[in-house]
């Protein structure tokens, strides 16, 4: 193992998506603030979708996001790593192909080696070159604790553009990427998870959801969005209000990293978890026989998730076996049903 030459998980309370504002909180901010429309606009902050979409004519239009955050991990250049592909999964999950980045950073030159920032530059860059993107630039200021991420512009024709509002009854939904980073990411905090299962969440948050892009467009996919800071129950939620269906989903079937349920059987619970699942719990419900370490893990913040995920009933099984052959882990987690009361329906 390399040496660390700044522990940058010391300079943290909350890493990662797990740092960010209570959802409850921003959508109550955002509704008082009045935006002009045009009708060049195809996506914007109304349907709380991963971008905004802007369409430039017929056959392109541009996606545009931003994500940046406090660090989630040790190591400088695997915290640029993670940052910059999270920021980057906003584009794919609408669909579209990443073109332009900024770096926007902020780090104390006075408290950590300057050495540590060039780390963290070198990690998002070795990562948007991966992508296929071009850095254009950035903006740095000095601020404590670190954060680090990027303003990505992405493109997509018009037709193949996904959003969170595309969902269809009777779809099924797949699920890419196993849930608990949130929680590993407090364990290793308190030094209480196994290297290992540390290492396969680190691994995880780096691996870019472009082949993921790649088939949701070859099946057809007009419904998904990827799975961050306000968790799977967080991000359903708004899919299936903004797609006016309901969501079923299996928990027993949903996908999660090694040791995260002792972690949660042992109260590591990320704050963040809790906000979501006040931010949640009026459109949610979760069955009797939900444990609650598994209530916990639907609403844990993720950073750099998986795709969830709407496909047509009769090519699911087709899609998973893609998935795997392009060596990804991909599971069916549940299923659109006819809007009923609630949103979401856990059990």
């Amino acid at each position: 193992m390399k040496e660390i030459k700044f522990d940058l998980l010391s300079t943290v309370e909350y890493g990662g998506c797990s740092a960010k504002l209570s959802p409850e909180l921003l959508s109550g901010l955002l509704s008082d603030i009045p935006l002009i429309k045009d009708n060049r606009i195809m996506v914007d902050i109304d349907t709380h979708d991963d971008a905004g979409v802007f369409r430039i004519n017929d056959d392109t239009a541009l996606i545009v996001t931003t994500d940046f955050f406090p660090p989630v991990c040790s190591d400088a250049y695997t915290f640029g790593e993670i940052a910059a592909a999270n920021s980057l999964s906003d584009v794919y999950a609408m669909g579209g192909t990443p073109l332009l980045s900024l770096n926007l950073t902020m780090f104390p030159s006075s408290r950590i080696p300057v050495e540590v920032l060039k780390d963290i530059l070198l990690g998002g860059q070795d990562m948007v070159n991966k992508s296929g993107a071009f850095t254009m630039g950035g903006h740095t200021i000095d601020d404590y604790p670190p954060k680090y991420g990027l303003a990505v512009v992405g493109i997509v024709h018009p037709d193949k553009l996904i959003t969170n509002s595309g969902v269809k009854t009777g779809q099924k939904l797949i699920l890419t990427k196993p849930l608990g980073t949130g929680v590993l990411i407090a364990a290793r905090r308190l030094d209480i998870c196994d290297e290992a299962s540390y290492t396969e969440a680190l691994n995880q948050m780096k691996t870019l959801n472009n082949k993921g892009m790649e088939l949701m467009q070859k099946y057809g996919v007009k419904g998904a969005t990827d799975i961050t800071g306000f968790g799977l129950a967080g991000h359903a939620m708004r899919m299936a209000k903004e797609s006016g269906v309901s969501i079923r989903i299996d928990v027993s079937s949903v996908p999660q990293l090694p040791q995260v349920n002792d972690m949660l059987a042992l109260g590591c619970i990320p704050g963040g978890a809790f906000r979501n699942l006040k931010y949640v719990e009026e459109n949610v419900v979760f069955a009797s026989t939900v444990t609650t370490e598994l209530k916990m893990l639907m609403c844990d913040p993720q950073t750099s998730g998986g795709l969830f995920l709407a496909v047509d009933e009769d090519k699911a099984d087709s899609m998973i076996s893609d998935f795997k052959n392009n060596n990804i882990d991909a599971f069916v987690v549940g299923e659109a049903i006819a809007e009923r009361e609630n949103s979401i329906y856990f059990y």
